[in-house]
Parts: C-alpha cells; structure tokens; sequence
C-alpha cells in the first residue's frame, strides 16, 4: 500500500514473438529476459503483488520459479496474438485482481531498475496524477515526409540552435504506465485524466524489438550489473571459494589404483594469487575432506583453507567472529545447493556459469566461465577492477 492506495504491477508476457523467438524467457547477460524486470518490480516497497499474464506454460513455469510469489494470470488466446493490445490485456487483468494503482511494465525494457519504479510512484503520487508515461530526452532533429513536402516538426531550420540551447523533445520508451482503476476502467487507455511524466536515462530508449537491440541491451545490461558489483566490492575483505565445480570442473577423476584426483586451473590460482596481494584474504571451503584440496591450498599459500565442511553457513559465521569481518565485506563464488545460503547472505555472491539453476537465481554476478574453467580467475579480475574503482 501507498498512500492508502492498493498497488499491483503487471507484466505481460505472450509466447508469441515474430523477432526473436520465445523472447521473453531467453537468457540475456545471464537471466531470461523477463527476469529483470520482474526482479525490479518486486524490490520495490509498497507494491502490494507482482502479476504476469500469459498464455504460455513454460512463461509461466519461469515465472513461478524466479519467485514463487508471482501471480499468474492465465491469459485467453484472442488476447495473445499481434493484434491484441496491452489495454486489453490490463483490462482482463482489472477483472481478476483488485487494485487501485497499477504498473504495467516491459519485459523489453529490461534495463528499468527498482529505483526507475520507485522515482516514478513518487512522482505519481507528489504530482496527484492519474496516470504516468516513462521517457527519454532527445536532443535530435526530426522531420517528416510526404509525397507534397517535407518540414521540420521540432526546431526552425533557418534559426539551427545549438544543441546545448535546445531543450529536445521526450521519447515515450514504453518502460513502465502507472494508471489508476478508474482512469483505466472509464478511457479504456493506460493513460488518461492528468497525466505526469518521468524522465528516465537515455540507454533506456532501447526497446529490445531486433537481434541488433538485444546484442546493444544485453552490453549495457553487463555494464549496469558491474557497475553495481563494483559499488559492492569496495567493501570486500575476504574471497571465500568452494572447490568442487568452482575452483575444480566437478568431475571425478580416478587413477589405475583407484586414487581420487582433482583437476585444477593454472589461471584460476593466478587469479587468487592476485587477489592475495592485493591484500584481500581468501578462503577455500569444501565439503570434502580433501588431502589434495589441503596440498593445493598450501601450494597457493592460502592460509584459511576447510575441507570437510557439513554446514557450510555455520563455518561462514565461525569465520566472521575469528576475522573480527561482517558478512557484507565477504565475497563468496559457489555453484550447488550447499553454497546457496552463504551465497544469499554475503555482500557479492557469485557462481560460475555452469552452476545450477537455483544458484544462479541468486547470483549477484554470473560468470562466463564455468568451474575449473576460468570461473574462479573471472570473478577475481571483477574484484580487482572492483577494488580499482573504489578502493
């Protein structure tokens, strides 16, 4: 609840794409794309739920498991083809879900973050509006065309201003609509009454629609996450790393004799060697009780090294006491479910790209590399630029 008022947000979500096939369940910079935008809305305090409607299962079935909070709305077909509009789709929503405010957002418009949505709830509810657009300023020239002439539609051409004296005109980039009940019900229209505006960044005006503006969004996508990362990793003090399928590729490997080995990656122990003079403490911690994870630790000269860890939390928090640290200034890369709570509960929880699913939904960063393979020395060179940017 805001000011009294029920807010409930809306993603559509139809299995149908013309552009890009299943468009809004493909992995883009590592999460599907509805992803990003689902996990927006619901960081935002005072929105009372999160809805998605589709007529697709497997939607669906992302959906649920991105958070099972998720309200499904089961969308009829007729409102799931090019023709239908979003109007109509929000109309069917107002018929399910009592509410007196609602956000209806883009899964195209995946670089919209909780902090977008929050600006734009305050601006709607200081501004007593009825409804609320997102755009982006434009400080171009535009023209139009027809077959008896062509004029300029927003600046005098005999009196060219200079860019910095021209205001430029607002883009709608389709972002996210904040539209009260009663504006939608009587208009028929996300937006209606007064209708107020928020100003958003400008690489916010990529809608993804092509192949092209999915390669340009998922860059900046990458580029916003480390961004954020590297604001997280100027408190960073101790690097911990589970060892198998993380700093090893998770395969078990056996001699003649039927002797365990492990498979180790030069570039990875560089990276850790790095990180150590940097002057940041690593960890290894593993749940096996390993004489080879013992032999390879001290080959790397790390000091705090636990094999045979059953609750690897618990140790977490042993940890913290003994280094006199907090959690926030903790980093930790792991890949299965017996790293997923250390992963949630650190200031940068990180996992290699092979890691399982239900890691990967937790992630702060999510490496290119997979375990054994680059992933431990990927996440290192994130928290040494990290460390650059603010150290």
């Amino acid at each position: 609840m805001i000011n009294g008022k029920k807010v409930e947000a809306l993603v559509p979500l139809r299995g149908g794409s013309k552009s890009i096939a299943r468009k809004n369940i493909k992995l883009i910079a590592g999460k599907p794309l509805c992803e990003w935008v689902l996990s927006a809305l619901l960081d935002v305090e005072g929105i009372d739920g999160v809805s998605v409607s589709t007529e697709d299962e497997e939607i669906a079935q992302i959906a649920q498991a991105i958070d099972p909070h998720i309200h499904i709305i089961n969308r009829p077909k007729e409102l799931a083809t090019d023709e239908a509009s979003t109007e109509s789709v929000m109309l069917h929503f107002a018929e399910q879900v009592d509410f007196d405010i609602l956000i209806t957002a883009q899964a195209t418009s995946p670089l919209t973050t909780s902090q977008d949505i929050k600006q734009g709830l305050d601006t709607f509810f200081a501004g007593g509006f009825d409804s609320l657009l997102t755009g982006v300023r434009e400080k171009r020239f535009y023209w139009t065309k027809n077959d008896r002439e062509t004029a300029p539609v927003n600046y005098n051409y005999k009196k060219r201003p200079r860019r910095q004296d021209f205001d430029g005109w607002i883009m709608e980039n389709g972002a996210f609509y904040i539209t009260s009940r009663s504006i939608l019900l009587k208009e028929k229209c996300r937006l209606g009454g007064k209708i107020g505006l928020l100003e958003m960044s400008s690489n916010t005006g990529i809608e993804i629609d092509d192949p092209g503006e999915w390669k340009v969004v998922e860059t900046l996508l990458i580029e916003q996450k480390k961004g954020t990362l590297f604001r997280d990793i100027g408190e960073i003090k101790l690097l911990i790393v589970d060892v198998d399928g993380t700093l090893t590729d998770a395969g078990m490997y056996y001699s003649s004799d039927g002797e365990s080995l492990k498979k180790f990656n030069t570039r990875d122990a560089k990276g850790l060697e790095l990180i150590q003079k940097e002057g940041m403490m690593v960890s290894l911690m593993t749940s096996e009780d390993s004489e080879i994870v013992k032999a390879r630790a001290r080959k790397l000269k790390i000091k705090h090294t636990y094999t045979g860890v059953k609750d690897k939390m618990a140790m977490l928090e042993k940890l913290c006491k003994e280094l006199n640290i907090q959690m926030s200034e903790i980093a930790y890369i792991g890949d299965d479910l017996n790293d997923r709570t250390c992963i949630e509960s650190v200031g940068l929880g990180a996992c290699p790209a092979d890691a399982s699913k239900e890691v990967k939904k937790i992630a702060k960063y999510i490496c290119k590399g997979e375990g054994g393979k680059g992933a431990v020395r990927e996440f290192c060179e994130i928290l040494l630029n990290g460390k650059k940017t603010n150290p």
